[in-house]
C-alpha cells in the first residue's frame, strides 16, 4: 500500500496527536473489555495496571520490539485461561504463576529461533478453529454479562440483539476513520441508552478492598501450567499473525527480525503482567484498517495514545468512570469482538481451502462440539475430573485445541497417508 507516512517517518507533532487520539479511541475498549477477570473488590485497580501494562507495551514494542503500529490489548486467549482456571478451584497466585512460565516459554523459543519449527505444526486448518474456538469459549461469559441485570433480562435481550446488528450495520456502511470508531461509539451509545431505559447509576465503580501491585505468593500447579501452555500456543499464532499480516500490508522491510522481538518481548511483558496479576498483552489485528484510513504507517504515532493510557492508568477516578459502562453493555460489544472473530476464521478456512471435504468439516467441527460441551458442562461434572488432569480435561479450549491437533496431524494425516 502506498503510505503518506511510512513506517520509520515521524509525522508533524500536530499530526501525532491526532493520529494518537485515534489509536487512543482502539486502545480504551479493548482494555475495559477485559476487566470481568479482575478479583472482586479490585476492579479499578487491576484496570489501572491494564491500562499501565498495555500502554507500556505498545511503547517498547514500536520503538525496540517489531517497531510496527499495532495496538496491544489483553489476549483473549488468556481471558479464557483465567476463567477456567478459576472455576476449577484456583486462585490468582497459581493463575498468575503459570502465565510467567508461559510468557516465559514465548521469550525463550523467540531468542533461540526456534519459532519457525513451531509454526509449521499450525497448519490454516488448525489456525481457522483456533479463531472460531476461542469465540465459542468467549460464549458463557458474555452471556453472564449480558444477562447479569436481573431486573431487566428482557430488555438486555432485545438491547443485544438490536446492538449487535446496528454495530454489523456501522461496519459495513461506513469508511476511513469512522470504521475503526464502531466499538467505542457503540460502548458510549449503548451506554446511554441502556442506563435511559434502565436508570443511572447512582455513584461510580470503586475498590473495597486495598489492593497490591504485585502479586503476594506463588503456587506452581503442573495441570493449571499445562493448560496455560496452550493457551500460549494460541497466543503465538495471533501473534505472529497480527505483526506478518499489518508488515506485509504496508510492505515493512526486515520482517523475521521484526517477529523474532516483536514475540520476545511479547513474553517478557506476559511475564511482568503475571507478575503484576493481570492478564498478558498481544497484539491486535486491528492495524491494517486504521492504516488504510489514514495511509498513515508510523509507528510512532502509536506512542501518544500508549501515554495516555499510561496517564489514564495513573488516575483511579477516570477508570472509574469508564468502568461506568454496563455490564450488559459490555457483554454485546464483546459479543460483536468475538462474531469478527468467527468471520475471521471463516474468511481464512475460504481462502486456505481449509475445509475441502467432509473430512475437513469433522477437524473442525469436532473440536468446537468438546469445546461448546465443556464449556457448559455442570460443575458437578468438572469436579469428578481427577484434580491433577481437571485444569486440562476440564478447559474447554485447551481440549478444543488437543483435539483438533490429534484429529489433523495424528488421525486425518495417518488416513491420508493410507490413500
Amino acid at each position: 500500500m502506498k503510505l503518506r507516512v511510512g513506517v520509520d517517518e515521524r509525522p508533524s507533532a500536530g499530526a501525532m496527536l491526532l493520529y494518537g487520539l485515534q489509536w487512543l479511541m482502539i486502545c480504551i475498549p479493548v482494555v475495559l473489555t477485559s476487566t470481568f477477570v479482575a478479583p472482586a473488590g479490585e476492579t479499578v485497580f487491576f484496570t489501572q495496571k491494564l491500562f499501565a501494562v498495555m500502554g507500556v507495551t505498545m511503547i517498547v514494542q514500536a520503538l525496540w520490539g517489531h517497531r510496527l503500529p499495532l495496538v496491544a490489548g489483553p489476549a483473549a486467549v488468556l481471558l479464557m485461561g483465567v476463567l477456567a482456571a478459576a472455576g476449577q478451584g484456583s486462585d490468582s497466585n497459581t493463575i498468575y504463576p503459570s502465565m510467567i512460565i508461559g510468557g516465559g516459554v514465548i521469550a525463550l523459543l523467540a531468542a533461540c529461533g526456534a519459532l519457525r519449527y513451531v509454526q509449521r505444526i499450525f497448519t490454516p486448518r488448525i489456525v481457522v478453529s483456533i479463531l472460531v474456538l476461542i469465540s465459542f469459549t468467549m460464549a458463557k461469559p458474555i452471556v453472564g454479562m449480558i444477562f447479569s441485570d436481573a431486573e431487566h433480562l428482557g430488555t438486555a435481550l432485545l438491547f443485544a440483539l438490536v446492538c449487535v446488528i446496528a454495530m454489523a450495520t456501522a461496519n459495513n456502511l461506513l469508511r476511513g476513520v469512522w470504521k475503526t470508531m464502531v466499538v467505542i461509539i457503540a460502548m458510549l451509545l449503548g451506554s446511554l441508552i441502556y442506563y435511559a431505559l434502565t436508570g443511572f447509576p447512582s455513584q461510580f465503580v470503586e475498590d473495597s478492598q486495598p489492593a497490591q501491585l504485585l502479586l503476594d505468593g506463588f503456587n506452581i500447579d503442573a495441570g493449571v501450567v499445562v493448560a496455560f501452555l496452550f493457551c500460549y500456543i494460541a497466543l503465538l499464532i495471533n501473534e505472529v499473525g497480527s505483526v506478518q499480516s499489518l508488515g506485509e500490508f504496508i510492505e515493512a522491510t526486515g520482517m523475521e527480525r521484526r517477529q523474532k522481538r516483536g514475540m520476545i518481548l511479547t513474553g517478557v511483558m506476559n511475564i511482568v503482567s503475571g507478575a503484576c496479576g493481570i492478564v498478558g498483552p498481544v497484539d491486535y489485528s486491528l492495524s491494517p484498517g486504521v492504516v488504510a484510513s489514514t495511509s498513515c504507517g508510523s509507528r510512532y504515532t502509536v506512542i501518544p495514545a500508549a501515554a495516555a493510557m499510561i496517564v489514564i492508568a495513573c488516575v483511579p477516578e477516570l477508570v472509574s468512570v469508564l468502568l461506568t459502562i454496563p455490564q450488559p453493555v459490555m457483554g454485546i460489544v464483546l459479543m460483536y469482538l468475538m462474531a469478527t472473530q468467527i468471520a475471521a476464521g471463516f474468511h481464512l478456512m475460504h481462502e486456505s481451502g481449509a475445509s475441502a471435504s467432509f473430512k475437513d468439516g469433522l477437524v473442525l467441527a469436532i473440536p468446537i462440539m468438546v469445546t461448546i460441551i465443556l464449556s457448559f458442562a455442570p460443575q458437578e461434572a468438572l469436579a469428578a475430573i481427577p484434580s491433577l488432569v481437571r485444569p486440562i480435561a476440564g478447559n474447554g479450549f485447551v481440549m478444543g485445541i488437543i483435539v483438533v491437533l490429534l484429529l489433523e496431524h495424528l488421525f486425518l494425516h495417518s488416513r491420508r497417508k493410507q490413500k
